[in-house]
């Protein structure tokens, strides 16, 4: 996946930063920024060109998983692939993003080209029966 438009989603001043540093990859995407679940409902409204979500799980107002139900609920940006990012990453924390609506979901901490891996991996082709090896 080469995306235009990311919204990262996340309390952290420092993570914004850290995703802007490693986002550079991706030549002339712009990178748009929300700090709790609320805001980026907000983001997404006034920017449907959002491409990708990267979402942190706890935040103030609204967290993550509420932004998940919430964008469900509504019904919107269901099409926009949702990167959950969190330091709570037991088996029951990622089956619960995943069943909330998040396309993947990356542990905290994580190097960079571990980031860069689940986005490029999101617009990977599925193999089909005309070129899986089995058919």
């Amino acid at each position: 996946m080469t995306p235009r438009t990311i919204l990262v989603v996340d309390d952290s001043e420092l993570v914004h930063k850290m995703h802007g540093m490693t986002l550079r990859k991706y030549a002339g995407c712009q990178i748009l920024h929300a700090y709790n679940g609320a805001e980026a409902l907000d983001v997404l409204n006034l920017h449907p060109e959002v491409e990708l979500v990267l979402l942190d799980v706890n935040m103030p107002v609204m967290d993550g998983l509420s932004f998940l139900h919430a964008r469900s609920e509504a019904g919107l940006f269901l099409d926009v692939p949702v990167i959950m990012i969190s330091t709570e990453a037991t088996e029951d924390d990622v089956r619960r993003g995943l069943e909330a609506g998040a396309t993947a979901y990356l542990a905290k901490p994580f190097k960079p080209p571990e980031l860069l891996a689940v986005i490029d991996s999101l617009s990977a082709p599925a193999a089909s029966p005309e070129t899986s090896p089995e058919g």
